[in-house]
């Protein structure tokens, strides 16, 4: 017999004393003799656009932490269709866009973006975390699965969480392991929806997107690929999975992707068919439920994805620099784990604790790198994340690699 004064649970009434804020303060005790004599990595200000270089106390730093990977944020052009949208619509779309907050140049944009995919349509939302939440959270139902590779972001696990699906993973980029799974599973479900990302964003690997495309197929599956770092930078002309692929528009389903990477602002988009982003339009809840997208990230956005158009000085720069970055690395010995195509290129250091000094101490010649530790990372996989962006110059690439490894060696 169950006693049930055992069954009761101590009342917490003070954050302090919750399993979360003990777990936390532990983690952050872990480095509070190295914050105390370095400072803390994190949260750091940089008072400028973060390019090739970012202000941070004052002074210029080389930055390899941005996102901004073809620095479309802070060019002049994109700043003027930012501040003609502030003169227009104010800075806020001010509703929800189904009742009230819908903008003409919403309608622009995605148009701009399905072209720009090969879909037939698209929609923005504002944020691309929410963005994955939601739509993975709601897109399948209690006869459906959904497939997702160990390594899916945070952003596809928390919307794992949400939905009523059944959930099932398999191992990074294994589509071998992933095709057994639907083969002993395609009978018992309705839809069964495929999710992995274009670039991983630890590792840096590119996904083998065109073997995922061929299991979908045979198997009459939903294929989600999230953009997040392969749109603007993989392919000739930083047209992502599509272009590096060569793809047919179809292929996948959805094609999920952020504003706040390669194109320079903040929020997410959805591309897919007329039939898909018409019933989301209608029926996703971190849309429906949500303002509509700011009228000065809409307009930037428009401006960046027709400078992209316009050429490719951008992507083939950036490529360079990825290559430039790629050969320093390895000619030190560096472990740049699973990147070689991508604007993220790690560098393997392994002790958490080594990983962040060398973040700090770095700053003391002049460079900005931040560390991916536990749990982003595996324990003893600490890394430092290299992100590369088109504005790099081949001497900031050589100089940092030679001051890591003069700090590694010390």
């Amino acid at each position: 017999m169950i006693n049930t004064t055992e069954m009761r649970k101590r009342a917490v009434t003070k954050f302090t004393d919750s399993r979360e804020w003990k777990a936390f303060h532990e983690r952050q005790m872990e480095f509070a003799e190295d914050m105390a004599k370095y400072g803390n990595p994190y949260f750091i200000a940089h008072d400028s656009v973060l390019r090739d270089t970012s202000i941070m106390n004052g002074k210029d730093i080389i930055n390899f932490g941005s996102y901004n990977y073809v620095c479309l944020s802070g060019d002049p052009e994109v700043n003027e269709a930012a501040i003609e949208a502030v003169k227009k619509y104010g800075t806020s779309a001010s509703g929800s866009r189904l009742l009230a907050g819908e903008k003409t140049i919403h309608k622009e944009l995605e148009a701009k973006i399905a072209k720009w995919k090969h879909t037939e349509d698209a929609l923005v939302l504002v944020g691309g975390h929410s963005t994955n939440v939601t739509f993975v959270g709601n897109f399948c139902n209690e006869n459906d699965l959904i497939l997702y590779d160990i390594l899916s972001h945070n952003s596809i696990s928390q919307g794992l969480k949400i939905s009523k699906a059944d959930k099932k993973r398999f191992p990074h980029n294994n589509f071998s392991r992933l095709e057994r799974l639907i083969e002993n599973n395609r009978d018992k479900y309705e839809k069964i929806l495929i999710v992995v990302e274009g670039v991983y964003s630890m590792d840096g690997d590119i996904a083998p997107i065109d073997e995922f495309v061929r299991i979908k197929k045979k198997y009459g599956c939903f294929l989600m690929v999230d953009e997040a770092h392969s749109a603007c930078v993989i392919g000739e002309n930083g047209g992502g999975v599509d272009e590096y692929f060569n793809l047919a528009p179809d292929d996948i389903d959805i094609k999920m992707g952020t504003l706040s990477k390669g194109l320079g602002t903040c929020g997410g988009y959805l591309a897919g068919s007329k039939e898909l982003i018409e019933y989301l339009r209608y029926n996703l809840p971190g849309f429906v439920f949500s303002v509509g997208l700011s009228p000065v990230l809409t307009a930037a956005v428009i401006k960046g994805i027709e400078l992209l158009e316009r050429d490719n000085t951008r992507v083939q720069k950036l490529h360079k620099n990825i290559e430039i970055f790629m050969r320093e690395a390895h000619k030190h010995g560096f472990d740049t784990c699973l990147a070689g195509e991508t604007a993220i290129t790690p560098i393997m250091i392994g002790d958490d604790e080594l990983a962040f000094r060398l973040s700090m101490v770095m700053q003391e010649d002049g460079i900005f790198v931040p560390p991916a530790l536990y749990p982003a990372v595996p324990r003893g996989k600490a890394r430092l994340r290299y992100c590369l962006n088109s504005d790099h110059t081949e001497e900031q690439i050589v100089y940092a690699m030679e001051v890591l490894k003069r700090r590694l060696t010390r």
